[in-house]
């Protein structure tokens, strides 16, 4: 799914940091983000941190702000994911600006699906 207020590019490593460092840091942040109960996953859309050898999908570590693209559990406000989404990276860098995308919401099941119709 393309988004047209989504830009790719290419992750810069932060002032001191290298691309390994980069590299674990997106695989941290990844990893808390995707453990909030209000995240069913990380986004696999444009966002993410390009590494030689390997890409973190849903995570994009810049220069001055994190920003995470996440699918959201169905049911939870908006307001919530986004501010699980924000503690889980202040938990690794305090201080940095997060930006949160939400590209869609995972219903719960094939049933739901058909209620929702």
């Amino acid at each position: 799914m393309t988004h047209p207020a989504h830009h790719t590019h290419p992750t810069r490593p932060a002032p001191g940091r290298d691309a390994d460092e980069v590299g674990r840091l997106a695989g941290r942040i990844a990893t808390a983000v995707a453990d909030c109960p209000a995240v069913a996953a990380l986004a696999d859309g444009p966002v993410a941190t390009y590494l030689p050898g390997g890409t973190v999908v849903g995570v994009a570590v810049r220069d001055t702000e994190v920003k995470v693209e996440v699918v959201a559990v169905f049911g939870r406000p908006v307001t919530e994911v986004a501010a699980q989404v924000r503690a889980a990276v202040h938990g690794l860098m305090p201080g940095t600006q997060v930006e949160v995308c939400i590209d869609d919401i995972e219903l719960p099941d094939s049933a739901a699906r058909e209620t929702l119709r």
